[in-house]
């Protein structure tokens, strides 16, 4: 695996105003939402200055950040994950060991899948190998498990740094860059908008973590109550950071009835989301006003 060096550079702001920059959250399969953003930015003629992403949000940051629009990663997407039959083919053929060693390492390893080649058969081909090569420039937060901090990837191999981001722990196998064992970045940080301050005129963040679902005073399953905890915690997180850092935008599409896992529902993730389109518009249209009166 490609080495990926781990720093965080000054990022210059342009001079034209207002900017922008965004900051794409995780939550997994909810995180589809976040084509509706991009497809706002785009029809808005709007480039953001700079990019910062966890979990789901890495891969759409850096699909954006690579210059596909958002009419493309949402082709892609229900191309892909839109087509259950489809998705469960690539699923299968890249998370299939490749042999007794492989499925054996460590111990059987049940339920943990090999994020990095899952992540290989999903994304666009367009999608850039390194950060150097993306057309924004873009930070993709993961989580250095034995070390016990956020880590900020902006530079070098691009796939490792998405890939670890997007290691949902129990469900994806961690990622090693360097020495370090890296997993899912929105352990520390599930919408890093606290990464792009002072970086633009404008900072969206927007949170797809979503609430627990379910019917109030009925249990939820054991698999509900771990993912559902998780959320909680995410959702404490994002608070402290944003009485910290205040986004002057943030973003809550409607998916919190949707599981971190229901890639399958897409199209469903999508319809129910598009509300936040005209959100975002009308959430730019003040923004620019105060800022032009400012």
């Amino acid at each position: 695996m490609g080495k990926v060096d781990i720093s965080i550079p000054a990022v210059e702001v342009r001079s034209s105003s207002p900017t922008i920059a965004v900051a794409f959250g995780g939550g997994g399969a909810r995180g589809v939402a976040h084509i509706h953003i991009i497809e706002t930015l785009d029809a808005m003629g709007i480039r953001p200055v700079v990019i910062s992403g966890s979990s789901i949000g890495a891969i759409m940051g850096a699909a954006m950040a690579s210059g596909l629009t958002g009419k493309e990663i949402r082709d892609h997407t229900l191309a892909t994950i839109g087509k259950p039959a489809t998705a469960i083919g690539r699923i299968w053929k890249a998370a299939r060991p490749l042999g007794v060693k492989d499925a054996m390492e460590n111990g059987l390893r049940l339920g943990q899948f090999n994020v990095e080649r899952i992540l290989e058969a999903f994304l666009p081909a367009t999608v850039a190998r390194t950060f150097e090569e993306l057309k924004i420039p873009t930070k993709i937060m993961v989580t250095d498990y034995y070390g016990h901090c956020e880590v900020v990837c902006d530079k070098g191999d691009l796939r490792p740094a998405i890939a670890a981001s997007a290691a949902i722990p129990a469900v994806f196998r961690p990622v090693v860059i360097g020495d370090r064992i890296m997993v899912d970045g929105g352990i520390f940080n599930p919408v890093p908008f606290d990464k792009l301050s002072g970086l633009a005129d404008i900072i969206i963040g927007v949170d797809v973590v979503g609430l627990p679902a379910g019917t109030p005073g009925q249990a939820p399953s054991s698999i509900d109550m771990m993912f559902g905890a998780s959320q909680l915690m995410m959702q404490s997180i994002i608070e402290m950071k944003r009485q910290a850092y205040p986004p002057h935008i943030l973003l809550r599409p409607e998916v919190h009835q949707y599981r971190v896992l229901d890639f399958l529902k897409a199209k469903e993730i999508l319809n129910d989301s598009k509300g936040v389109a005209e959100q975002l518009k009308r959430d730019l249209d003040a923004a620019f006003a105060f800022h032009n009166m400012a």
